[in-house]
């Protein structure tokens, strides 16, 4: 079993910028890839950006989210800048360990315009 606890998430005008962090605990040893996926009000998640063999991300956000690693923490971060108001969603992270696909509780994201 693999947990995720997600933080950083909170309210930001446009414009502005958020860092989210994510730890991983348990069966961390066995982690390939993690990333972020999003969901908003009345939409169904989407996936923002992933980093495991290869980084990706979707388009939506190239050019001003950025994700990052920490292996010796069990960490993956994702640094989101130019924030727009259609970036507003809940912000879960996700972890694939030994083929199982784990997910975090979820923080929640709010820009403003």
């Amino acid at each position: 079993q693999v947990q995720l606890v997600e933080s950083g998430g909170g309210l930001v005008q446009a414009g502005g910028s958020l860092r989210l962090s994510c730890a991983a605990s348990g069966r961390t040893f066995s982690i390939y890839g993690m990333g972020w996926f999003r969901q908003a009000p009345g939409k169904e998640r989407e996936f923002v950006a992933w980093s495991g063999g290869s980084t990706n991300y979707a388009d939506s956000v190239k050019g001003r989210f950025t994700i990052s690693r920490d292996n010796a923490k069990n960490s993956v971060y994702l640094q989101m800048n130019s924030l727009k108001p259609e970036d507003t969603a809940v912000y879960y992270c996700t972890a694939d360990s030994s083929g199982t696909r784990y997910w975090g509780q979820g923080t929640q994201v709010t820009v403003s315009s």
